[in-house]
């Protein structure tokens, strides 16, 4: 199977992009995250070791906040196993 692409982009609400995270969230923890759109799908399934990539970035007029998940077969010392990050609100 080759390399399959998904993109969508909106502005929303925040209980919206709550609620969309929510799912995420849900569909690690089933071992599956579908995304869809009228034209577009894909099935994902998150592998049991998962990257978590957190970076943001705050300006005069607004801010940025990007959350990176991945993964793919790596041996477990390849990564920072067990290091944590504090996020609240």
């Amino acid at each position: 199977m080759g390399d399959e692409k998904f993109t969508f982009e909106s502005l929303q609400d925040p209980r919206t992009i709550r609620d969309y995270l929510q799912s995420v969230i849900d569909g690690i923890d089933k071992g599956r995250v579908v995304l869809s759109t009228e034209d577009q799908e894909i099935v994902l399934h998150p592998a049991s070791l998962l990257k978590f990539t957190v970076k943001a970035k705050k300006k005069s007029d607004g801010g940025k906040l990007n959350l990176a998940i991945s993964w793919k077969e790596v041996k477990r010392e390849a990564l920072k196993v067990g290091e944590t990050i504090s996020i609240s609100s």
